[in-house]
């Protein structure tokens, strides 16, 4: 697919389907393209496309069936709008940071292919506000899907989560406790943390 250059291409790249539930369109909205009038649109729509596809397949989808409707905060981010958050400070990263994380269309420096998205799940906040409430969200997906990496906020228990082809599987947080939760070799890292989430909805069905 060729970049949209031309608000009917940009309507027709925003009808892409990722997934049962997902479409292209939900994830270009960015506040800062917005406000600054910078055309968040990807140069390489097949990779974005691809990228978006996984995140929405493998993790939102099962996230969705879960727990109910989830809300998209922020996404896509193409090099020219990442860039300009991250000169001023707007909470980006920088573009070399962000190849296959915010940034779908771009393969990251050893040539993998990511994509981020920042959601809230509102059954969660509803249920789990007290400090600390985030970490009940956090095991539930860690022992759930294949998640690449996970980082929470303090406001609604936003959560940066990535697909990525070589997924780190490690959980941050810059909500209390902040720091880092686990990565692979930590002892809490491997086995159920089931006890962390009573009363949650089942995970998806194994496949297969």
């Amino acid at each position: 697919m060729k970049k949209p250059g031309s608000m009917k291409g940009l309507e027709e790249f925003g009808r892409v389907r990722l997934s049962q539930n997902f479409f292209m369109r939900e994830f270009l909205h960015s506040e800062i393209a917005d406000f600054y009038r910078i055309p968040n649109i990807p140069d390489d729509p097949d990779l974005a496309i691809a990228a978006g596809t996984k995140l929405c397949e493998e993790l939102l989808e099962p996230l969705q069936q879960a727990f109910g409707r989830i809300h998209i905060r922020s996404a896509y981010r193409n090099a020219a709008v990442n860039g300009f958050g991250n000169r001023h400070n707007l909470n980006c990263s920088s573009n070399k940071a962000s190849c296959a994380d915010h940034i779908w269309d771009r393969r990251d420096a050893q040539g993998f292919m990511g994509a981020t998205a920042t959601i809230v799940v509102p059954w969660a906040w509803d249920r789990r506000r007290e400090e600390g409430g985030w970490q009940s969200l956090a095991w539930w997906i860690h022992d759930h899907l294949p998640y690449a990496s996970l980082c929470f906020f303090p406001k609604l228990w936003a959560v940066n989560i990535q697909w990525h082809e070589m997924p780190r599987r490690t959980i941050r947080s810059f909500a209390a406790p902040r720091g880092l939760l686990t990565k692979p070799g930590m002892a809490n890292h491997e086995g159920s943390h089931a006890d962390f989430y009573r009363g949650f909805p089942p995970g998806p069905e194994p496949k297969g």
